[in-house]
């Protein structure tokens, strides 16, 4: 499966400039070739916009701007994760939905480790983890600071995930993150991991882009230079048999140690 990832800095507030941007990104991702969209972190509403304007742009996971972005994947013809805010009562999430290309929700994911005060003032912390199937792939779906944390990843890995998609809102100077636990979750799961980051400035955070998919031997398969950017990279399951056969981590685990 061809995928692309969305690097862009969107518009702070702003949910219909944003939702244009997706709309024109899945537009030239169709274009070349690719059956999947991923956005970045919180991209419909912006990331470090405040509590009380996170609260105000929140909307259901049924609401119009995952209406508008089914609309968005079914005239584009492929299937778009996007990170957006989410409101089920009086709960927000930090949350990223799974659309398919005939509009339908395949997952809808609420992020489950909030990153210091700047989530923990805004969101409430998600209890679940996401798998769905996508023309065959399993996809998994965790946001920005999850898959610094090994467990969530390898969760997935072990219920069948082969591409864990992760929109993100990494900011300097924790380039290490993308550069080095990235690949390294790839590798001990030997799945393919794509993080689509924001770049340019928000509030007082800065932005670091280093979008970039890694293959299931840790090597990374695709990343743009700085700035705004559609990367594309292949997911090849054949590369996932041939990483598990060389080296049987999933395999091989003694779970009794761990527990």
């Amino acid at each position: 499966m061809r995928i692309a990832l969305l690097q862009a800095a969107g518009r702070p507030g702003d949910v219909a400039a944003n939702l244009a941007a997706v709309r024109r990104a899945a537009a030239d991702a169709a274009t070349g070739g690719a059956r999947l969209l991923i956005c970045p972190e919180a991209f419909l509403t912006g990331y470090n916009i405040g509590p009380g304007r996170v609260a105000a742009l929140a909307e259901p996971a049924g609401g119009p701007s995952v209406r508008e972005l089914g609309a968005i994947a079914a005239d584009a013809g492929l299937a778009v994760v996007c990170g957006y805010c989410e409101r089920d009562g009086d709960a927000v999430y930090n949350s990223a939905v799974l659309v398919d290309r005939d509009g339908a929700v395949l997952a809808n994911y609420r992020k489950t480790h909030l990153f210091g005060e700047l989530d923990r003032a805004a969101f409430t912390p998600g209890d679940r983890l996401a798998l769905a199937e996508l023309d065959g792939l399993k996809v998994g779906v965790l946001i920005c600071y999850d898959i610094e944390f090994p467990e969530p990843a390898r969760r997935l890995a072990l219920a069948g995930a082969q591409l864990i998609a992760v929109p993100t809102a990494l900011m300097a100077p924790s380039h290490w993150i993308a550069e080095t636990l990235v690949p390294a979750r790839a590798a001990e799961n030997q799945v393919f991991v794509a993080y689509a980051n924001r770049v340019g400035e928000e509030g007082d955070l800065t932005y670091i882009g280093a979008s970039r998919v890694a293959g299931p031997g840790g090597s990374v398969v695709a990343a743009p230079s700085a700035g705004e950017a559609l990367l594309f990279a292949e997911v090849d399951p054949a590369a996932i048999a041939r990483s598990r056969a060389a080296y049987s981590y999933l395999d091989e685990r003694r779970p009794a140690l761990y527990e």
